[in-house]
């Protein structure tokens, strides 16, 4: 909870990562909370209030997979949303004459999208989210400490690049100051 809003204020990129892991987190203990408190939260050197909070928001969470059918696999709505909301941001920014160098970022980084669509089983996961799965799955490949190929390693790159000025621009335009 402390990091989700430290990172959703700050990063909306990471912020989305780090609900996914929350997700993950949450099957791994399958949807105990009991266990939940006792590996994760029970770690946490923080006050009981803050503590409380944390139990809280887990709670809720797993509630809401438990209610959205997402005990597998699978995003919450919440996680969902701000996909959706980085899409309209993403298609407002490429019609803009104003933002060129996302343009470019976007065209850049398209192969790679293209190429992991293809690879796909699901074909209506909108670009955005395959570039966080891309992300996410780099991202699990290196906890477990496996090879990744030059390949990968140059399509994360450009993925993280693109997905970093989205996140940039997102949170301008948050702040009203994304002049479109």
């Amino acid at each position: 909870m402390l990091i989700a809003k430290k990172k959703k204020t700050e990063n909306i990129a990471e912020y989305l990562l780090y609900m996914w892991q929350v997700e993950d987190i949450i099957r791994a203990h399958k949807l105990d909370i009991n266990s939940i408190q006792e590996n994760i939260i029970d770690k946490f050197e923080q006050p009981a209030k803050i503590r409380k909070e944390i139990t809280d928001w887990y709670e809720g969470l797993t509630e809401m997979m438990k209610l959205e059918g997402i005990t597998e696999k699978g995003h919450l709505q919440i996680n969902k949303n701000v996909i959706i909301d980085l899409t309209d941001l993403h298609l407002r920014l490429l019609k803009s004459p104003k933002e060129p160098e996302y343009i470019s970022s976007y065209y850049k980084t398209l192969p790679f999208i293209v190429e992991l669509r293809a690879k796909s089983e699901d074909k209506s996961i909108p670009e955005l989210e395959t570039c966080f799965s891309a992300l996410y799955g780099f991202l699990l490949l290196r906890l477990q400490q496996k090879e990744i190929s030059g390949e990968t390693q140059a399509a994360i790159s450009q993925i993280s690049s693109f997905l970093r000025m989205l996140s940039n621009r997102y949170h301008l335009d948050k702040e009203g100051k994304l002049e479109l």
